[in-house]
C-alpha cells in the first residue's frame, strides 16, 4: 500500500504578511513623525500670523518673518538639486519605480524628502501630506529590501507595502490606503500584493493610532441620510465635479512650463514664490494654511455663506496650484479633498437659498463632494469611496458615494482627462529637452543581426539625453518600452527628438553601438 505524500507547507505568503508589517511598523513610526511636525509647525505658524495681526507694526518683525520664509525655500531649493526625485507628492515617483521606469536610492529620498516636506508643510503652503507620507513608506520598504537582499518582485512587493503603510498612517485609513495602491500605483490585484500591502497599511495604523488618537481624520457627523428623490442632486453635482476636476487636471500640468515661462527661475528656486506668497494668506486667513484638514473640519461646526465660500475656494484652488506648481515636496491629494468639500458646500447653499435642498442635507454633500471630485481627477474611485469613509467615520453613505463619484469620475473621461498620477509620471520621466522641441521629430533605428545592441535592456542604456525612446517596432506589433524591456534582433527602435538634433542623436547612438561592439569584443 502506498504511503500518503507529506503536504509541504507553503509560508510565501506569511513570509510577506510578516515582512508586511515589518515594513508598515518602521513606516508608521517614520510617517507619525513626519505628521506631527507638521502639525507643530502649522500651530506655530498660525500663532506667528495671528501675533502679526493684532500687533502694531513692526518692520524688524516682518523681515525676519520673509527671511525665514527665504531662508527655508533656498534649504528646500538645495534639498531638491541634491535629490530631484522628492519634488511633488512622490506618487508619481512610486509608481514609476514599481513600473521599473524610474530608480532611486532610498536613504536619500527617506531624510530629504522628510526635511524637505516639513520645511514646506510647516508654514503652511497649501500642500498635502498624504504623498510625501507614501513616498516616505516606500523608501522604508525599499530600504528594508536592500537590508533582506530581495530584489525583483519580491522588492517591489516590500515598496508596495511601504506605500500603502503610508497613506494608512497619514489618513488613519488602511483600507484605502491598500486599495490606492492596487488600484493606482501598483495596478496589481493578485493576492500576494494585497496582503502584503494590507498587513503593511494595518501595522502602520497601529502606530498611528498609538500616536494621534483613534478620532478619524476628518470626523464629521450628519443628522439625516439624504433621501432616495434627492439623489438628482448627486447627478448635477457630479458633473460640476468632474468639470472643475478636469479644469484641475488641465492647469496643474501646465504649471511647471508657466513657472518657467513667468520666473526664468532654476526649478529647485522656484518654490521661493509661493514661500512668499504664504505669508499673504497666513496675514489675512490664517485658518485657509495648510493642506485644508482643518477647513474641512471646521465645516462641521459652521458653513459660510455662499460669496465667503467661493472666494474660499478661489484662494484654495489659485494657491493649491502655485504650492504643487513649484515642485516643492508636498502632495496634492488633501486639497483636492478640501477643493471637493467647499465645491460641495458652495452647490449645497446655492440650492437651499433656491429652495430646492433642504439646510440639512448640505453637510451630506459636503462629505460625499471629497470622494467624487478625487475620484474625477484620480480616477480611482474605489479609493475615493473608501477613503471618505475611513476618514469620515461613517458607513452609511457608501450609495451617495458611489453615485457621485461615479459621475465625476464619468465626466472626467468623456473629456479625455488622465488619471492624474499618471499623466504626473510621464511628464516627469520625459526628458526637459524632449519637452521642449521646438520641431519634433522621430529617428528610427534598426537593430541588425549581430548587433551590440541585442540583448541590452532599456535602462542599461546611456540614451542620448535630447531623445526619449518612445516605442520598439517588432514585426507588426509596436511595443511599448519601459526600463526592463530588452531589445532583440530584427527591432525597430524609434525615438523621438528635434529634428536639429537628429543627425547628433544618430552619430551618438552608433558610437554607442561600437563601443558595446568593442567592449564585447574585448570581453
Amino acid at each position: 500500500m502506498a504511503r500518503p505524500v507529506k503536504e509541504k507547507f507553503d509560508v510565501t505568503r506569511l513570509r510577506f504578511v510578516l515582512l508586511g508589517l515589518l515594513v508598515g511598523l518602521m513606516s508608521g513610526t517614520v510617517v507619525s513623525a513626519f505628521r506631527y511636525c507638521i502639525e507643530v509647525g502649522l500651530r506655530y505658524s498660525r500663532l506667528v500670523y495671528g501675533h502679526l495681526r493684532i500687533a502694531p507694526f513692526v518692520w524688524w518683525q516682518w523681515a525676519l518673518l520673509i527671511g525665514v520664509n527665504l531662508g527655508l525655500a533656498l534649504i528646500v531649493a538645495w534639498l531638491l538639486k541634491k535629490e530631484p526625485y522628492i519634488s511633488g507628492s512622490g506618487i508619481p515617483q512610486v509608481e514609476g519605480q514599481l513600473a521599473g521606469e524610474l530608480e532611486m536610492h532610498w536613504w536619500s529620498i527617506l531624510w530629504r524628502k522628510f526635511v524637505g516636506g516639513v520645511l514646506a508643510l510647516g508654514p503652511g503652503l497649501f500642500l498635502g501630506r498624504e504623498g510625501p507620507s507614501i513616498q516616505l513608506g516606500a523608501s522604508v520598504g525599499q530600504g528594508l529590501a536592500a537590508g533582506f537582499k530581495l530584489s525583483g518582485t519580491d522588492r517591489r512587493l516590500l515598496i508596495a507595502s511601504g506605500s500603502s503603510a503610508g497613506l494608512a498612517a497619514a489618513f488613519n485609513a488602511p483600507i484605502a490606503g491598500t486599495l490606492f495602491v492596487l488600484e493606482e500605483v501598483y495596478h496589481n490585484f493578485s493576492p500576494l500584493v494585497w496582503l502584503t500591502a494590507l498587513a503593511g497599511a494595518i501595522g502602520s495604523d497601529f502606530v498611528s493610532l498609538n500616536v494621534f488618537g483613534l478620532v478619524p481624520v476628518l470626523h464629521l457627523s450628519y443628522s439625516r441620510s439624504l433621501p432616495v428623490s434627492s439623489y438628482w442632486h448627486l447627478i448635477l453635482l457630479g458633473i460640476l465635479l468632474g468639470l472643475f476636476g478636469y479644469l484641475y487636471q488641465r492647469i496643474l500640468l501646465v504649471m511647471p512650463r508657466w513657472y518657467r515661462n513667468l520666473t526664468h527661475l532654476p526649478r529647485p528656486l522656484q518654490g521661493i514664490v509661493p514661500f512668499l506668497l504664504v505669508i499673504l494668506v497666513g496675514y489675512f486667513a490664517p485658518n485657509l494654511l495648510g493642506g485644508g484638514n482643518g477647513l474641512i473640519v471646521g465645516f462641521g461646526q459652521y458653513v459660510p455663506s455662499l460669496l465667503v465660500l467661493i472666494a474660499i475656494f478661489v484662494v484654495r484652488f489659485v494657491f493649491s496650484m502655485i504650492s504643487y506648481g513649484s515642485g516643492l515636496p508636498g502632495g496634492i491629494f488633501l486639497p483636492i479633498l478640501s477643493l471637493g468639500a467647499v465645491i460641495g458646500a458652495i452647490y449645497g447653499v446655492f440650492m437651499n437659498q433656491l429652495g430646492l435642498l433642504p439646510h440639512v442635507y448640505i453637510m451630506n454633500l459636503i462629505i460625499f463632494s471629497m470622494a467624487g471630485y478625487f475620484a474625477g481627477i484620480g480616477k480611482a474611485p474605489f479609493t475615493a469611496i473608501l477613503l471618505v469613509t475611513e476618514m469620515v467615520g461613517n458607513l452609511t453613505h457608501l450609495m451617495p458615494l458611489a453615485v457621485l463619484s461615479l459621475t465625476a469620475y464619468l465626466v472626467v473621461d468623456l473629456l479625455g482627462g488622465a488619471p492624474i498620477y499618471e499623466a504626473l509620471l510621464e511628464q516627469m520621466t520625459m526628458p526637459k529637452t524632449v519637452q521642449q522641441l521646438h520641431r519634433p521629430d522621430r529617428l528610427e533605428i534598426p537593430v541588425f543581426f549581430g548587433s551590440p545592441l541585442n540583448g541590452k535592456m532599456v535602462r542599461n542604456m546611456p540614451w542620448p539625453k535630447e531623445a526619449l525612446l518612445i516605442g520598439i517596432r517588432r514585426g507588426e506589433q509596436e511595443v511599448i518600452p519601459h526600463g526592463d524591456s530588452l531589445i532583440r534582433e530584427g527591432d525597430t527602435l524609434v525615438l523621438l527628438t528635434d529634428a536639429t538634433q537628429r543627425a547628433r542623436v544618430k552619430r551618438r547612438i552608433d558610437a554607442l553601438s561600437a563601443a558595446l561592439g568593442k567592449t564585447h569584443q574585448n570581453s
